[in-house]
C-alpha cells in the first residue's frame, strides 16, 4: 500500500471508530501502519485490561484469536471483533482443554499455571494465569512445591531458573522464538558488538544464556528508558522494532534475526479493519460457561 493510500485508510478507520463508538487495539507485533492507526498498542493482556476500562462499545483487536478471546473474557458487555479470522497462534493451538484435563489427571493435586497465550477453554481449567512479565512472581506465589506450566516449554524453563519448585513442562512453544538459535544469537552479537542483547522469555535456554537482559515485550519497550546503551539487539518478533524506533529515535535497534517474523501477526491489514468495522464482522465471544472460570484464573494472577 502506497503512503497516500495508507494515510487515507488510517483516516477512514479513525472515522469509523468514532462513528461506531469503538476502540482499536494493536499488539506490538502488528504491522507498523496498523499500530499507527490504533488507539492503544501494547501486550495482549495489558490492552484488554485497558480497553475494559473504556466506555467503548466495540473492541477491534488487531492481534490473534486468543487475544480477542481475552478481551471478551474481560469485557463481556462489549462486542469484540477480530478483523481476520485466519489470525491464529500456533503456540495457543498446542494446548486444548481436553489435553489439559488429561494432564491434570496424570498430576493430581498439582496446580496449573497457564500462559495467557492460550485458548479461553484452557484458561477455564487453570488455577492461575501468567504473562511473560510476571511468570516468576506467579510461580513463587503459589503455595505448592510443584506445578504444571503450560503451554510454552521455554517460558517454563525460564521460570525454573528462578524458583526452587518443580515445574512440569508442557511441550509447546512459539515457533518464532523457538527458531532463534544460539548461532543466530552469536552472529547478532558479533555483528553489533557493544549492543545490549534483549531476549524474550519464550526464547530457547541457550539464547537466554547469551542475553544481557530477559524481558517481555512491554519490558523490552521500557528498558531503553533507563539503559545507558545506545544500541540494542532485540530477540523477539520484528514488529516490536516499529514502536521502539518511534519511542527512542536516538537509539539503534537490530533484529536478532530477520526470520523472527510471525505470519499470523501480520495477517490483519488496514483493509481488514475497515471491512470489519463496516460489516461488524469477525465477532469473538467467549461463552459464559468458559468465560467465568477463565476470568477467575486471570483475576488470581492480577491479585498476585
Amino acid at each position: 500500500m502506497r503512503e497516500q493510500e495508507t494515510r487515507e485508510a488510517q483516516a477512514e478507520i479513525r472515522a469509523l471508530l468514532k462513528e461506531k463508538k469503538a476502540i482499536l487495539l494493536a499488539h506490538n507485533y502488528q504491522p507498523g501502519e496498523v499500530q499507527d492507526a490504533a488507539d492503544l498498542c501494547g501486550d495482549s493482556l495489558e490492552l484488554s485490561r485497558k480497553a475494559a476500562k473504556t466506555d467503548a462499545q466495540i473492541i477491534v483487536f488487531a492481534g490473534v484469536h486468543f487475544m480477542a478471546e481475552t478481551a471478551s473474557i474481560l469485557s463481556p458487555d462489549k462486542t469484540v471483533l477480530l478483523p481476520n479470522k485466519e489470525a491464529g497462534c500456533l503456540m495457543a493451538d498446542m494446548i486444548t482443554a481436553e489435553g489439559l484435563l488429561l494432564r491434570k489427571q496424570e498430576l493430581p493435586g498439582v496446580p496449573v499455571v497457564t500462559y495467557v497465550n492460550s485458548p479461553a477453554e484452557a484458561k477455564a481449567h487453570t488455577d492461575v494465569c501468567c504473562t511473560s512479565a510476571n511468570v516468576v512472581s506467579v510461580v513463587n506465589a503459589l503455595d505448592a512445591p510443584e506445578l504444571l506450566l503450560a503451554p510454552d516449554k521455554n517460558l517454563a524453563m525460564y521460570a525454573a531458573r528462578h524458583t526452587k519448585k518443580k515445574i512440569h513442562i508442557w511441550d509447546g512453544f512459539c515457533p518464532v522464538h523457538e527458531r532463534l538459535s544460539a548461532e543466530d544469537a552469536r552472529a547478532a552479537k558479533e555483528a553489533h558488538p557493544g549492543a545490549t542483547f534483549m531476549a524474550h522469555p519464550e526464547c530457547r535456554p541457550e539464547v537466554i544464556d547469551r542475553a544481557d537482559v530477559v524481558k517481555s515485550t512491554s519490558g523490552m519497550l521500557a528498558h531503553p528508558e533507563t539503559s545507558p546503551a545506545r544500541e540494542f539487539i532485540v530477540a523477539t518478533e520484528t514488529g516490536i522494532l516499529h514502536p521502539m524506533r518511534k519511542r527512542y529515535p536516538d537509539r539503534v535497534f537490530y533484529p536478532a534475526a530477520k526470520h523472527m517474523v510471525c505470519k499470523n501477526m501480520k495477517r490483519i491489514s488496514l483493509g481488514d479493519i475497515i471491512r470489519s468495522l463496516r460489516e461488524m464482522s469477525g465477532e469473538v465471544r467467549v461463552p459464559e460457561a468458559v468465560r467465568a472460570p477463565a476470568l477467575a484464573a486471570v483475576e488470581r494472577m492480577i491479585r498476585i
